[in-house]
């Protein structure tokens, strides 16, 4: 499964789609600190809930994942193919690459 995008990509194909939900895997310091706006916190560093929070998902949803740098993301993407979602969008260079390019956070 395939499905890293670039920053300006994958910013775009969020904007343009209105069944998408923001997902941010990294832990609530490190969102609390900065992150996408209106992206939802499911820390993947916590397996137990975070399996817990996905299986009450709408799998019809598109998933568009990010964390620091994309590693975390990209197993949060996979596990969740596992699990039956199908539309899901990993953010390469995670957050990271997001502000370096110029991209609004909130704080």
């Amino acid at each position: 499964m395939n499905n890293n995008l670039d920053t300006q990509i994958w910013k775009k194909r969020l904007s343009e789609n209105s069944n998408a939900i923001c997902l941010d895997v990294r832990t609530l310091n490190e969102y609390n600190e900065s992150r996408i706006p209106n992206s939802v916190n499911i820390d993947i560093y916590d397996p137990t809930i975070f399996m817990k929070k996905i299986n009450d998902l709408d799998h019809t949803k598109s998933y568009f994942i990010y964390c620091k740098s994309g590693k975390r993301s990209q197993m949060a993407c996979e596990i969740m193919h596992q699990y039956g979602f199908n539309k899901l969008f990993n953010l390469e260079g995670g957050i990271e690459d997001w502000i370096e390019k110029g991209n609004e956070t909130i704080k």
